[in-house]
């Protein structure tokens, strides 16, 4: 999918996390709830990844200098993996600690109705966004399954929104449910644990956005059956009698540096060999636009 296209789901996440935030601070504060401050550290936590992610984006399209010769790209996995580091360490540890303290020194909810306002208008919002996520990333996946997909994906900013907003809807639940027989129960120690309910989701889901923006960042290759296609292709052109490795690595979700070892038909002379190299770097990049680079080695 175009990253352009992508920035339609961040910024509904954005807009939804800025405007809930505020007011489950409000709440928390005014009714002494544990899971209310939980919920507004994760929708500030929300808030800073959206930018941050916005802010790789922008970043991964700076031109190509001297010193960066294949471009910026590799900014945008950058930046999704601080982003799975802060829902690691601000969103899932502080809700953790925060859950933690309030079941060792439990304080009753003053008057739980003003917290089920903005946990219902929160679940709006985040709903909201997160349909429209899900709906973006179900265009990219082509019909291949959802774990399978998000393996596959090389636009962390893609499935990054779709976790978020899916951890802030459960998260939600948990604490309207928590909370509900906290207050009914007069167990204060149930809003505690509400917290810590959603630390550690907020923890599972960042192991997953982390294994998977390393994994981009180290140098992910493009798929066996892409390789098998580029295969197919060079060794179809005349001069070429058998290709000897394919070697790649994403700068960016739409932009590969590949690398091609090709066995060249002994009877060929320079100038033959490069024409066909010519030839055969314009046949790949025509038929997968991502490739902006290829390096062809005559074996």
């Amino acid at each position: 999918m175009d990253m352009k296209k992508n920035r339609k789901s961040i910024y509904s996440a954005l807009a939804a996390n800025l405007l809930i935030a505020l007011t489950k601070f409000i709440a928390g504060s005014f009714t002494n709830s544990s899971s209310m401050i939980s919920e507004g550290i994760h929708s500030t936590v929300d808030t800073t990844n959206q930018l941050l992610i916005l802010y790789g984006l922008k970043r991964s399209k700076k031109a190509p200098d001297q010193s960066h010769p294949f471009g910026y790209g590799k900014e945008l996995y950058f930046w999704s993996f601080v982003v799975s580091i802060l829902i690691f360490g601000l969103g899932g540890a502080l809700s953790i600690y925060q859950g933690v303290a309030h079941i060792i020194e439990p304080e009753l909810i003053t008057d739980p109705f003003w917290n089920y306002v903005v946990l219902v208008l929160s679940l709006v919002f985040e709903g909201t966004s997160f349909f429209i996520a899900l709906k973006e990333f179900n265009q990219t996946r082509n019909g291949i399954g959802w774990w399978d997909a998000i393996i596959k994906s090389k636009d962390p900013s893609s499935f990054l929104v779709l976790f978020e907003d899916g951890a802030a809807v459960a998260g939600l639940i948990v604490v309207m449910i928590m909370m509900g027989l906290s207050h009914s129960l007069q167990i204060p120690e149930l809003d505690g644990l509400a917290s810590v309910m959603v630390g550690l989701l907020l923890v599972f889901v960042s192991f997953i956005l982390a294994r998977e923006s390393r994994s981009l960042l180290m140098g992910e290759g493009i798929g066996t059956e892409t390789q098998q296609k580029i295969a197919a292709i060079v060794e179809k052109d005349v001069a070429v009698l058998k290709i000897k490795n394919i070697l790649s690595t994403y700068q960016s979700p739409e932009d590969v540096v590949l690398m091609l070892i090709v066995d060249f038909e002994d009877h060929l002379d320079t100038a033959e060999i490069t024409a066909a190299i010519v030839r055969i770097r314009e046949n790949l990049k025509y038929e997968f636009k991502f490739i902006h680079y290829v390096l062809i080695q005559p074996e």
